[in-house]
């Protein structure tokens, strides 16, 4: 099917409206409230649709209007997640039904395509209720309608519907007590909302604006936050599940499983049918399904302890105040390290090192405990380098890779942290900071080896730089002058980092030594803590 704006072709305006949902899928999850109290709205919608975006990636470069229409509502109806997921399979089986059949989209078409996906989402629930994702659907079809009755273009129609989606939202609460007496509106409504919007924008060929405070604030009194919907007396376990049979009857199953629980949803044909319930008993369910068919991709959710895990999350948040635009994590081992990398600046140390890097696992949850826009990981270690790095692709947050190759280049790039410019020159800014510290290690050796600077036996002092051993002797302040020998170059400042085993007073002693070996030398020493390694010394 053709569009009247050959710019915006269809997989791009269902992706627009995917990443608008997915830029505001925690404002959403915030809003969830009874009588959808199966875990994250905002969430559930996202993960439905993110099996949309990959029915669309399977098509082939230039595909029709119809096969879009067929991989939304396969990929929507096979992905669907949580109460909320599989009523919005439905919305989105009933606009293709009429959009993938037209030949092009016109305002009628899109009048009747919503107005089709309401009777087709009402259908799927048993006890349709006033003021949510039902009814700001409905309000939305009733505004194409008109729009297109008084002539407008399409894109006055989808000016129109995004208009009055977002106005039926902000009157959610005059129609359902609850979402008032919990200070929210509908988090579905508002998913629903926050895709239109991305739809007609890019329709319309404009950048993403969504309305943030404005539209998540129907009423002064009425905010994006916390909701507390878990109730004791509702029934325990959200259960989904795929189920394929021959001749399935929908009526059928949807009578035994409202039998077994509450906010039964049953949707599909007679060869797949999704379906979702709240019940105590998941195993009956199950046992039921699969006396029909095959049962697939199943979900049991504990609701008291996803709403338990929320609040908790949600009341963290609220006490670390607004994000920060840009936070700092860092990898390094001992106190000493770690402190002064926290009077640089950096939020979050993840304890690591040469011998025992950290998992990418470990870099990822300290970046999500830090409350800012854009999260900076120094990894300190150039083993490290590539675990940081797979973080970015883990989290929504923006998160940047300065491939500090130690302690001291993640001190310079923290020196060089200009909060004023934007994320993209800090990160190059830093980089070329690290670059600049030449970086050398005292150690001792744990076997006989051989390397540049020849044999080398178990016990012996040897200096590093570079990852090679340049320098072999018996005593650490004789190693660490002549690998300082190596290092220097015309650099001006000398750092000293005492390992765990490094007594201060020897410490000074070593500092004294070297700077009167490199008077062009400032010498600042300081007390790492670090294993393994008696002696850190840098140059810049």
């Amino acid at each position: 099917m053709a569009t009247e704006n050959p710019t915006r072709d269809a997989v791009t305006l269902v992706t627009a409206a995917v990443d608008a949902l997915k830029a505001r899928k925690d404002d959403v999850d915030k809003l969830n409230v009874f009588p959808v109290p199966d875990g994250d709205t905002g969430t559930n919608m996202s993960l439905t649709m993110d099996a949309v975006v990959t029915e669309l990636a399977k098509l082939p470069t230039e595909p029709s209007h119809g096969a879009v229409c067929h991989a939304v509502t396969h990929g929507s109806l096979m992905g669907a997640r949580g109460n909320s997921g599989v009523i919005l399979s439905q919305i989105l089986r009933g606009l293709c039904e009429v959009a993938g059949s037209s030949e092009r989209l016109t305002p009628a078409v899109v009048a009747e395509a919503l107005e089709r996906s309401a009777v087709v989402a009402f259908q799927a629930v048993r006890k349709p209720v006033a003021g949510t994702i039902l009814t700001a659907l409905k309000d939305s079809a009733t505004a194409a309608r008109r729009a297109a009755d008084e002539g407008r273009d399409v894109d006055g129609v989808l000016t129109a519907v995004v208009s009055e989606v977002f106005a039926s939202v902000r009157r959610g609460p005059d129609l359902l007590p609850v979402l008032k007496e919990n200070g929210v509106v509908d988090a579905g409504g508002f998913g629903l909302a926050i895709m239109m919007q991305g739809f007609a924008e890019a329709w319309e060929g404009r950048s993403l604006h969504a309305p943030v405070e404005e539209l998540a604030r129907p009423t002064p009194e009425l905010a994006v936050g916390q909701a507390e919907d878990w109730d004791d007396e509702e029934y325990l376990y959200c259960t989904e599940f795929l189920l394929f049979g021959d001749g399935l009857d929908r009526d059928a199953v949807h009578a035994s499983v409202s039998a077994a629980g509450g906010s039964e949803l049953v949707v599909g044909d007679p060869e797949t049918l999704k379906v979702h319930v709240h019940t105590d008993d998941p195993a009956a369910v199950l046992a039921y399904a699969t006396g029909l068919g095959e049962v697939a991709d199943v979900h049991v959710n504990n609701m008291r302890r996803q709403s338990a895990r929320r609040s908790r999350v949600l009341a963290q948040e609220a006490a670390l105040g607004p994000a920060k635009p840009m936070g700092f994590v860092a990898v390094a081992a001992g106190e000493g390290l770690a402190s002064i990398l926290g009077s640089l600046g950096v939020d979050e140390v993840v304890s690591g090192g040469q011998t025992m890097n950290p998992s990418t696992a470990e870099l990822l949850e300290a970046a999500r405990r830090v409350n800012a826009e854009h999260v900076v990981i120094l990894p300190n270690n150039r083993n490290i380098v590539m675990a940081a790095r797979q973080v970015a692709s883990l989290t929504d947050i923006p998160v940047h890779v300065v491939p500090t190759m130690s302690v001291p280049q993640g001190f310079a790039a923290m020196i060089a942290y200009d909060p004023s410019s934007d994320p993209d020159r800090i990160v190059a800014a830093m980089t070329d900071a690290a670059k600049a510290v030449r970086t050398g290690e005292v150690a001792m050796a744990v076997k006989d080896a051989r390397g540049k600077a020849g044999e080398i036996r178990a016990g012996q002092v040897i200096g590093v730089a570079d990852h090679e051993v340049e320098v072999v002797g018996d005593d650490i302040a004789e190693v660490s002058g002549r690998l300082l020998d190596v290092i220097a170059g015309d650099g001006e400042t000398l750092t000293l980092l005492a390992g765990a085993d490094l007594e201060p007073e020897r410490l000074e002693e070593i500092a004294a030594r070297l700077a009167k070996a490199h008077p062009e030398l400032e010498v600042e020493a300081h007390i790492g803590g670090q294993p393994l390694y008696p002696l850190i010394m840098s140059v810049e």
